[in-house]
């Protein structure tokens, strides 16, 4: 499933279980092309879709340089970060070694 934040509630999002952060933009080029990929592996993950634009600090406690920046979460600690495009077949084996 896909969640986007909406509400400053990232930490209880992300305190149980694995989840695959995304920190995107609207105006970003790749993020946009994360969209299809993302969905394809839904099943897989929870994914949070946290907008930098929207959650400034967040994306500076997290050290978001570039996006999109993905990580993975575990039982509320991040275990795994990528900057850029992932394929589909990239993630799912990033999704197979750590969930």
């Amino acid at each position: 499933m896909i969640k986007y934040l909406e509400k400053n509630n990232f930490n209880e999002l992300v305190k149980e279980g694995y989840h695959l952060v995304d920190f995107y933009a609207e105006w970003c080029g790749p993020c946009k092309m994360m969209g299809p990929v993302l969905e394809s592996i839904e099943d897989k993950i929870d994914i949070i879709k946290i907008d930098v634009d929207k959650f400034p600090d967040l994306a500076q406690e997290y050290r978001v340089m570039s996006i999109p920046d993905l990580m993975i979460f575990k039982d509320g600690e991040k275990i795994l970060e990528s900057v850029g495009f992932q394929s589909k077949e990239d993630l799912e084996e990033v999704i197979n070694n750590f969930v």
